[in-house]
């Protein structure tokens, strides 16, 4: 049989029950905020299973949300991909500025070096974890998949998904020398799949075409809003376009790239300004990290946006917050 860790609440007094499952996700899996209505009656269990570098995780959870934060992923990162297959229930995620909500035998992948938010109500399903450095793909092509429907019903997906859940329903088929050998069969099987689905998106019509290049402009922006030199020229520079067609494909959208940049900005320091685990943090580190280096430049955007200044909008939030 495989080597396997089983952690189930039920063994804990009630009381600390939801607080022993959070820290077994952030020390195991990675940080995050979790949060749950039924935290004082809270149940769920989990098997790691742990294949080489692979680890595949069969799990039963009460409704709860899970959230990834620049703070956190600041704090400890992994650099994995993580796959869930929902058996039963839903995950609504929300991640590379995209969102969806994934039912029984829709799997989605999420990367731990980037923000996400989930949420889901009571949920059985197989979560799997897999080093991206595994993965042979460019990562800001497999971006492009983060939060997609990945089809467990035929070719790659559904080889992947099979053997996802044969391990779920038990591994008494397998010894201990096994467990490298199919966590290289899940990273094979999860790298054709993700391959394959993005050799069929180059069929696509332009349109579709269009607005994926402009989700991951997006993506790329959220990821090096820390940077001050980030514009318009050196993301056209990044995606192998001229800056003329980036701004083509902003044509469309709320708002031009570089108003688009700033708001994100804003909003990033906004969120930091009104987490209350920020609170020592000072502020120009905040906008530094937001692609602000001049504290006065930070401090004159955010008040014509917000109508106050960043000092006054954390009191304000930390007050609403007591």
């Amino acid at each position: 049989m495989l080597t396997e860790r089983l952690f189930r609440t039920d063994d804990l007094p009630p009381a600390e029950r939801f607080d022993g499952w959070r820290e077994l996700m952030s020390k195991t899996l990675c940080p995050m905020d979790m949060n749950s209505d039924r935290a004082a009656q809270f149940q769920a269990q989990t098997r790691l299973l742990e294949l080489g570098p692979v680890s595949v995780w069969p799990t039963m959870v009460e409704p709860m949300s899970w959230r990834r934060t620049p703070r956190l992923i600041r704090q400890s990162d992994p650099e994995n991909y993580h796959v869930t297959l929902p058996i039963t229930g839903s995950v609504g995620v929300t991640h590379a500025g995209r969102e969806a909500v994934h039912g029984p035998r829709e799997m989605h992948v999420a990367d731990t070096s980037q923000p996400f938010h989930c949420v889901t109500g009571a949920l059985h399903a197989v979560g799997l974890e897999v080093p991206r450095k595994l993965v042979p793909l460019r990562k800001e092509r497999a971006d492009l998949l983060l939060t997609r429907r990945l089809p467990a019903e035929e070719g790659y997906g559904s080889l992947l998904a099979q053997l996802l859940e044969q391990l779920a329903k038990g591994t008494g088929p397998y010894g201990p020398a096994d467990g490298p050998r199919l966590g290289s069969i899940i990273v094979d099987l999860l790298s054709s799949l993700l391959a394959h689905l993005l050799d069929a998106d180059s069929s696509l019509p332009p349109d579709t075409h269009r607005q994926t290049l402009v989700l991951r402009v997006r993506a790329f922006v959220q990821q090096h809003l820390h940077d001050p030199q980030l514009t318009p020229c050196t993301i056209a520079a990044a995606h192998h376009i001229s800056t003329s067609y980036l701004h083509r494909l902003f044509q469309n959208e709320e708002t031009t790239v570089a108003a688009w940049i700033r708001r994100q900005r804003l909003e990033c320091a906004r969120r930091e300004l009104a987490d209350p685990t920020s609170r020592t943090t000072p502020i120009h580190a905040i906008a530094t990290r937001c692609g602000y280096p001049r504290a006065s430049d930070f401090t004159r955007a955010f008040r014509t946006v917000y109508g106050t200044p960043p000092m006054e909008y954390r009191h304000q939030a930390q007050h609403l917050a007591e």
